[in-house]
């Protein structure tokens, strides 16, 4: 028998703010979280501007020792995870440790500490390498410190699908709890690769915006002008439980998963197939699982990377998927407000796309000031849109092919 799946908690670090309120706050006013890059001085690069978590000073959530062992992105998965368990009410204990799993998504990991070791070594040499560079750099470790401040000793795992990371850690959570092999998972994204190698790296393979000249106005899915997308960095994680456990435990449900589509697209490194052929598999593939008609879903938040082949061919994947229903459902690139958190960014948009069944609110797209022709769908423009979402869609895709959808309900009013 399959087991239903609940969201009880949720807890973001963005670069709109620390938290859930103060991050769903900054999306629904259309602040842009873009601006120029304090973290290194980026003068001789071609972009310099990201979108960067500010105000997060690690010695207000550990100790000094534990934070100077914690790569960025496990510090943020971390302060992210602990938020969702105090919203879940979820108390992990002896009687409960090895019901509730952990698995954090990461597209890139502790690339901020292996950057400042591959320094020490060739000015120092490799004697003076710390002993906490591969276990704070290590993708997995997200999940792994999460585990050990939490208590959590269920199924811990990473997944690591470039931008769609996050999405997959949470569909393989829902997967785990239906199919009756745990109880609860922690579950998310974390990614910190703001950093010179990353910048000249996507710099390189020409995918970043270079409108240093207007950061907030850089990234801008579905417009006509748009160039590249923003950087960011920062996590998203929901605890997701098996209905009756959390009902048992008088949990709060903020919304039902009923599905998760997964596809490769095998056609390229970095770009999608003409018409996003994967994307539309992906999302059928979730749709079929959750019993729903496409014309039954009320808001589609996109990938919406804002480079010009992502945003044309998602446009035609939802045109094939929803057919008529895709030019009257809203859609919306929260990238617009918070760049691109790359193996974070699915989590996060996974997460607003709750918060916007739970809040009855859906955020805009900001910066859609010339529509591209070829993008001429209802992608919320510049305001949010009050309305209640019944059933949400959210896409993520990512280099290598992967594309990855999942599927939420309002557990009250779904059925």
């Amino acid at each position: 028998m399959d087991h239903r799946v609940v969201v009880t908690g949720i807890g973001i670090v963005s670069p709109l703010g620390l938290d859930v309120d103060t991050t769903w706050k900054g999306l629904l006013a259309g602040k842009s979280g873009v601006s120029y890059i304090t973290a290194f001085d980026s003068e001789a690069f071609a972009t310099h501007i990201a979108a960067e978590v500010n105000d997060f000073i690690p010695t207000d959530h550990f100790g000094r020792k534990e934070a100077r062992h914690m790569d960025r992105f496990v510090q943020f998965a971390v302060v992210a995870s602990r938020e969702a368990v105090k919203q879940a009410g979820l108390t992990l204990n002896d009687s409960n440790a090895e019901e509730v799993g952990v698995i954090i998504g990461s597209g890139i990991g502790g690339l901020i500490t292996l950057s400042e070791q591959f320094k020490v070594l060739q000015e120092r040499g490799p004697s003076r390498i710390s002993p906490f560079l591969v276990p704070m750099m290590i993708t997995d470790m997200a999940a792994g410190q999460v585990s050990i401040d939490l208590g959590a000793k269920g199924p811990n795992f990473c997944t690591t699908s470039a931008c769609a990371s996050g999405s997959d850690a949470i569909g393989v959570a829902f997967q785990l709890i239906k199919a009756g092999r745990t109880k609860a998972v922690i579950t998310g994204g974390s990614e910190a690769s703001i950093t010179p190698i990353a910048i000249a790296g996507f710099n390189a393979a020409k995918a970043l915006s270079t409108r240093n000249s207007e950061p907030e106005k850089a990234c801008r899915p579905f417009d006509a002008q748009r160039d590249g997308f923003v950087m960011g960095e920062g996590a998203a994680v929901m605890v997701l439980e098996d209905l009756d456990y959390a009902q048992a435990r008088g949990a709060s449900i903020i919304a039902e998963v009923l599905g998760y589509g997964m596809a490769g697209d095998a056609f390229h490194l970095t770009a999608p197939p003409e018409g996003g052929e994967g994307s539309v598999r992906a999302m059928n593939m979730a749709l079929k699982e959750a019993g729903v008609r496409p014309e039954d879903v009320d808001y589609i938040n996109a990938h919406g990377t804002s480079t010009q082949l992502n945003d044309k061919y998602e446009t035609l994947a939802i045109k094939t998927v929803f057919k008529e229903h895709a030019y009257k459902v809203p859609i919306s690139s929260t990238k617009s407000m918070t760049g691109h958190l790359i193996g974070a960014s699915a989590a996060l948009e996974a997460a607003v796309t709750v918060l916007a069944i739970d809040r009855g609110e859906i955020p805009p797209t900001i910066n859609l000031e010339n529509p591209d022709p070829d993008c001429d769908l209802d992608y919320t423009p510049y305001l949010p849109r009050r309305g209640k979402v019944k059933v949400a869609l959210s896409n993520a895709l990512g280099f290598g092919g992967h594309n990855s959808v999942l599927v939420f309900r309002d557990y009250l009013n779904g059925r």
